[in-house]
């Protein structure tokens, strides 16, 4: 039977476990998806050291790297060469189904919108799709690409997310909120006020109102829209909270005795909100997509962010087959 492959560019700097752990998560991808190929962009002679099956590898070599500290703008000029500027360039040439990094996600978004921007020329933003409590999931955007955002920004979030949600998890009108400090209209900066009024008015999208925090992964909406400075907030107090509470619940176990009782439930919730299971954040209105690993992902996170542009490739949910319900 004929299967169709597929090329997955990856960029290996950016970890803060260094290139060695998104190396080791290519090799889950090859191990794992035999109808995946790689375009690894790095330190040759690094990359050379790696058992891979170099039939499926191509490598473009690369030395350079944008450190979170660096301005975006100022070293995609100075830094040219550097491995998150020759991914995105090889992105932009190659056909592929999508490109893998951990790196600035400062250095991300420029090179998105040197290379990688839509027909509609509408600034990307970052996703992330997170599990919610009606055993479903809610997808977030923006988690910290745009940190400061003008109203009409945020509309084009909404839309985004919306395709997003409507394309890959089949929701005929995905609902959407908008995250503010109080569920009436009159609540929230003057950002979201304004925000607000437009997405009422837009006939596109179907705006549930505004989400207060404590609400944002309820499952009463299906995107939700917000600043990346706030998303930001929300995608880690969301994985603190989650970190703290198991720990509690096992500490609680071991002192009164209880782990055969309460174990299966700590591997449940450690199941359900292992954000690195979740493999990535996602850039939404580029030309293909692009899969935003966080600076301590192993290389699990790797390997899962390149199960899920697999499944956007083949039209699928993002966790269709790997179901972390």
């Amino acid at each position: 039977m004929f299967m169709e492959k597929y090329k997955i560019i990856i960029d290996t700097f950016g970890s803060d476990k260094g290139p060695e752990a998104i190396l080791e998560g290519a090799k889950l991808i090859l191990n794992e998806f035999d109808n995946v190929d790689l375009i690894i962009v790095g330190d040759k002679d690094l990359i050379n050291k790696y058992d891979f099956d170099f039939s499926r590898v191509e490598i473009i070599d690369s030395k350079g790297t944008i450190t979170n500290y660096d301005n975006p703008i100022e070293a995609f000029y100075k830094e040219p060469d550097a491995s998150i500027f020759k991914a995105f360039e090889a992105a932009s040439k190659i056909k592929n189904i999508g490109l893998i990094s951990a790196g600035n996600s400062g250095a991300l978004m420029v090179c998105a919108i040197k290379y990688l921007l839509n027909d509609k020329r509408i600034r990307p933003c970052m996703a992330a799709v997170l599990p919610n409590m009606n055993k479903s999931f809610t997808c977030l955007v923006d988690t910290g690409a745009s940190i400061d955002c003008g109203p009409n920004q945020l509309i084009n979030f909404a839309h985004l997310g919306s395709d997003f949600m409507r394309y890959l998890y089949k929701i005929d009108s995905p609902k959407v909120g908008l995250l503010s400090n109080g569920a009436e209209p009159t609540k929230g900066n003057k950002v979201v006020k304004e925000a607000y009024k437009l997405l009422v008015e837009d006939k596109n999208i179907n705006f549930i109102g505004n989400i207060e925090g404590n609400k944002a992964l309820s499952g009463l909406c299906d995107v939700l829209v917000c600043d990346g400075f706030a998303g930001n907030q929300v995608l880690k107090n969301s994985e603190g909270m989650a970190v703290n509470l198991i720990t509690e619940i096992v500490k609680y176990a071991k002192k009164n005795k209880q782990e055969e009782v309460i174990m299966p439930l700590v591997q449940y919730l450690m199941q359900t909100y292992d954000f690195e299971s979740l493999g990535a954040g996602i850039m939404l209105g580029s030309k293909v997509p692009v899969m935003k690993c966080r600076g301590s992902s192993g290389p699990k996170a790797i390997r899962n962010a390149a199960h899920i542009l697999l499944n956007i490739a083949m039209n699928k949910s993002l966790y269709d087959g790997e179901d972390k319900r």
